[in-house]
């Protein structure tokens, strides 16, 4: 049997005086956020929210109502709605509950847009009381368990919701205006190809077979291309079973886009120029405070190589210590910790070159910087560069320590692209998890002929996590993954 505290009690009593406490419908002609812009004595106007604020009164209340839009004053007088609605508001009405209200439009003598209510309804009840109201939750945890009740009580949270969701809407509109297709592609998929990561694995019952969720939508995207398509994308749910921290999820959104006849230094352009264009559009700025640091995207984006950013901040050179063991050795004669859940004897080449970078050269990337030169096995998707065949065409957009785009020229030759995945397959074998498996079906529709094809893909969470100088990528998740209370 459930416990109720006293509070909890009294509302559940007061739900039984309510004749009709969850109505059908309320009809609503105008938003809150459009109501406190018309002008005073507009009457007729109908509106419907959350009671956030409320001091009863004798004869006359006041109350606030809002929803993720915005907030407005409601004045309740008895003589305007008459004496027994007026009382079973002030007896049964209390903070959390929806009401619809109908009035008139004024200005308060304090300067505030307030509707002088002619009717109010009852819309439903809140059978637990909001959170003290100048406070709110603060218990962090609490916060990521109980979002609704975080956006009820905290305007700062209703902003970067709306700004992550302007930000994807500008998004599309973009690669739209530009000609991209928007597709969708399969969440579960035989093989955990296009990318290099630790896949979920999941079990069909009907078919009785064990499926990945995707790691990444890039194979299919692809395979769009070979069908015809010369420029898609796609807003992605992924899904790496990985480590945690405040920069990383294991399900996340992502977008990644494709266009034929292009090449990564295509893709730089384009999407400097997309970012700065949304990003002035929603700040008015393109010099971003990023927490204590002013990052400015204005301007050019610099190239910086791999091997430059390890020899500078790590003072190793990847052309010397060009093979897994030399690297290892030179790593651990200058005692550089590095955090990895794989044990970095188990990981590739390329892999040990992208976790050494992480740990001593991405920190102190501030603006925007392009990463190029990638290993050639740290990208079993690139084209190889065709003056220095042991890198690929690859760059990553990093900014204040952020990787956040990640794009290539694509690897079209499906013999190369076979062989590849055969060394990646031998990697697995041999302990790396996050190698990709071969994938045979991949490599047949690349049979039947790719055009040159660049590709890119951005993490959106962490993008709006940078943005919005969120100190965890859970803070910009509407309804981040956690363990049962119980």
């Amino acid at each position: 049997m459930r416990e109720f505290t006293e509070q909890e009690l009294v509302r559940r009593e007061k739900l039984k005086n309510i004749q009709n406490p969850y109505p059908e419908r309320f009809e609503v002609n105008t938003e809150i956020k459009d109501a406190k812009e018309l002008p005073d004595e507009t009457t007729g106007v109908r509106v419907a929210g959350r009671i956030v604020l409320m001091r009863k009164m004798g004869k006359m209340s006041f109350l606030t109502i809002g929803d993720i839009g915005g907030r407005i004053q409601i004045s309740v007088k008895m003589d305007m709605i008459g004496e027994e609605p007026y009382q079973e508001f002030k007896q049964n009405y209390d903070l959390g509950d929806f009401i619809g209200v109908v009035g008139e439009v004024f200005t308060t003598h304090t300067g505030e847009k307030t509707i002088r209510a002619s009717e109010i309804t009852f819309l439903g009840k809140a059978l637990r009381p909001l959170p003290e109201k100048f406070h709110g939750l603060e218990d962090q945890e609490m916060i990521y368990r109980e979002r609704y009740v975080d956006l009820i009580m905290n305007d700062d949270e209703k902003k970067k919701f709306l700004f992550r969701s302007a930000f994807i809407r500008e998004l599309r509109n973009y690669l739209n205006d530009l000609g991209y297709v928007e597709i969708e592609t399969p969440i579960l998929n035989n093989k955990a190809s296009g990318a290099t990561a630790k896949p979920f694995i999941t079990h069909h019952n009907a078919l009785d077979i064990d499926l990945y969720l995707r790691i990444a939508p890039e194979t299919y995207l692809k395979r769009a291309i070979v069908g015809g398509f010369t420029k898609v994308f796609e807003i992605a749910r992924c899904f790496r079973n990985e480590g945690m921290d405040g920069t990383h999820l294991q399900d996340f959104t992502m977008i990644e886009g494709y266009g034929a006849y292009l090449n990564y230094k295509d893709n730089m352009v384009l999407l400097r120029k997309m970012l700065q264009t949304i990003i002035e559009k929603l700040f008015g700025t393109l010099c971003v405070q990023v927490g204590d640091k002013m990052v400015d995207l204005s301007g050019e984006w610099p190239s910086v190589s791999f091997r430059d950013l390890i020899l500078q901040y790590g003072n190793i050179d990847i052309h010397v210590y060009n093979t897994k063991e030399k690297l290892l050795e030179q790593i651990r004669a200058l005692n550089i910790e590095i955090d990895s859940e794989v044990p970095l004897e188990n990981l590739g080449y390329g892999n040990l070159v992208d976790q050494l970078y992480k740990k001593v050269a991405r920190p102190h990337l501030v603006n925007p910087v392009f990463l190029v030169e990638h290993p050639i096995s740290l990208s079993p998707l690139a084209r190889a560069n065709d003056d220095d065949p042991e890198i690929t065409d690859r760059f990553q957009l990093v900014i204040n320590g952020a990787e956040l785009i990640n794009a290539y020229s694509e690897l079209v030759d499906p013999q190369e692209q076979e062989r590849r995945l055969e060394e990646q397959a031998r990697l697995k074998a041999n302990g790396d998890e996050e190698a990709m498996p071969m994938d045979y079906d991949y490599i047949h529709a690349m049979e039947y002929g790719m055009p040159p094809i660049s590709g890119w893909g951005m993490g959106i969470d962490r993008l709006i996590q940078l943005l919005t100088s969120s100190e965890n990528i859970k803070d910009v998740v509407l309804f981040p993954l956690m363990k049962p209370r119980d």
